[in-house]
């Protein structure tokens, strides 16, 4: 008589402001390596669409789902509805950010608010609720925290982003601690990836290569270091840079002002 042979589960990760940018590329090479993705989005509902279509051809069952991560009862719903819908979920990828821009001169209390609600609250209630979820299942699971270069080489600019990113590397350390062994909790920190509206192609080529390496991350770097994060059961409670060494070279300024 033949014994059944187990039916391997398809992983399934959350990444969170998957529907644009850094989150989107994520989503898209964690497909690609055989995951199962739940595109998450505020706004950007065409987007994420585009994103999970995309997702689902090179690995069924990409969903999407619309949550404000500033609120929180829609932030704690989320693992739940994603879970229900898509049966398990085994990582979460916290990529989701505000970046607004603020200094030291006209700080306040709503901005730090606003950066610190989505950028830090948001990631450390998803881990708790994966950590629920994990627990649930006696099984266990990742996060994967997006921080930034910028942490290890302070300057004054985007002075609350800064501040609310710096907050979520010390939770990523408390966390790993908090929620093992259920739970890996790892940061990983990239430098300048991508340009932006502030920023001209020429202008953005200039800045990605001042670093000791002659080029900062590529899209195709972060997304390596994320599936290795996922991968590697040895690794929790640290960050790393991927950055090309940029948090090596002084900057006075952010990128996008330089």
């Amino acid at each position: 008589m033949s014994s059944a042979v187990p039916v391997k589960t398809v992983p399934t990760v959350l990444v969170t402001g998957a529907g644009k940018r850094l989150g989107r590329a994520i989503a898209l090479g964690l497909a690609a390596a055989g995951w199962r993705v739940a595109v998450h989005y505020r706004d950007s509902a065409a987007q994420a669409e585009q994103t999970a279509a995309e997702c689902a051809a090179l690995c069924a069952g990409a969903q999407c789902f619309a949550a404000d991560l500033s609120d929180e009862k829609q932030t704690k719903a989320l693992v739940h509805t994603v879970a229900e819908r898509m049966g398990h979920v085994d990582a979460l990828v916290n990529s989701a950010a505000l970046f607004e821009h603020d200094s030291a001169d006209n700080f306040s209390y709503a901005m730090l608010q606003k950066h610190m609600l989505t950028n830090t609250a948001a990631a450390i209630m998803l881990a708790q609720k994966l950590h629920a979820h994990a627990c649930e299942r006696g099984g266990s699971g990742v996060v994967v925290n997006m921080l930034d270069q910028k942490l290890w080489n302070l300057n004054p600019d985007f002075f609350s982003y800064t501040l609310s990113k710096a907050s979520l590397e010390t939770a990523n350390t408390v966390l790993a601690r908090a929620l093992a062994p259920q739970l890996r909790v790892v940061g990983v920190a990239p430098g300048l990836t991508l340009t932006s509206h502030m920023l001209s192609d020429e202008k953005f080529q200039d800045l990605h290569k001042l670093s000791p390496l002659g080029r900062s991350s590529s899209v195709e770097d972060v997304v390596a270091t994320v599936l290795f994060v996922l991968l590697n059961q040895s690794i929790t409670g640290t960050t790393i840079l991927v950055d090309g060494g940029q948090h090596l070279m002084p900057f006075e300024r952010d990128f996008s002002l330089m």
